[in-house]
């Protein structure tokens, strides 16, 4: 296994994906909580164990562990979400779930790896995407299947853009990475596992990643929830930030 953080982000996000598509083949889909129990479960075992073999001496706060305090004074925190759209995760024929695997280092977003494991896909501060070009056409917002913030249909009509809706936040961002959409807006319900892998990914790759208000998105704190974050294409940015002003007041 490689020592560099980066490669091991990727490859973590990877094998759980190889895990988590055994389990969706081996469960089936007749009981879907039984399904997303077993995922959650699998996926969870697997990242721990692993990153208490190849990173014994940093702390990890997941989605589907207890948490630790002791992260809260450590240089090196790895955040996980060992499924990252569960609903979607348990619907025969959706792929749009994932895994994500960040480290949060002294103070910012040290590596990260988005794995999309029903497309194969995966995305990481190990090979940065690069952004393709703009499209012309009306800004499209990726947005929640189901729960999307109110303001976002002010949002949409302010700035004259589609909704696309979409399950699991690192799928939504993903897709801004990979020019299916220009914009991922949310607003409340989400934790520090939801974006910090998807934000490492999408800052490496030269995307704009904030809070709601532009302000910087910071991890590892002692309340891990993070209700908010909007992911675009960087020459949007400034333009999207003062629509999001105007319609969160």
């Amino acid at each position: 296994m490689s020592t560099n953080d980066h490669d091991l982000a990727a490859s973590l996000a990877a094998r759980a994906g190889e895990v988590l598509l055994a389990v969706r083949e081996k469960t089936g889909f007749t009981d879907p909580s039984a399904l997303r129990a077993a995922g959650d479960h699998s996926s969870q075992e697997f990242l721990a164990a692993e990153l208490a073999e190849h990173r014994p001496h940093d702390a990890v706060l997941s989605e589907e562990a207890a948490d630790d305090a002791r992260r809260l004074t450590a240089p090196r925190v790895w955040i996980i979400d060992p499924l990252d759209g569960t609903r979607e995760f348990s619907e025969e024929g959706r792929d749009d779930w994932a895994v994500h695997v960040a480290l949060w280092q002294e103070g910012k977003l040290a590596a990260g790896a988005i794995a999309m494991p029903a497309r194969g896909t995966v995305l990481s501060t190990a090979a940065p995407v690069q952004l393709p070009p703009a499209v012309d056409g009306p800004p499209r917002i990726a947005v929640s299947r189901t729960r999307p913030p109110a303001f976002v249909a002010r949002l949409a009509e302010a700035w004259g853009a589609q909704t696309i809706p979409m399950g699991s936040a690192g799928v939504k961002i993903a897709a801004v990475l990979l020019g299916l959409v220009d914009a991922y807006v949310h607003g409340g319900g989400q934790y520090e596992w939801d974006s910090a892998a998807p934000a490492a990914v999408a800052l490496a790759a030269g995307a704009h990643a904030s809070r709601l208000d532009g302000s910087p998105l910071v991890y590892n704190g002692p309340d891990p929830r993070l209700p908010d974050l909007v992911v675009c294409r960087p020459e949007l940015a400034e333009e999207l930030l003062a629509h999001l002003a105007s319609v969160t007041d």
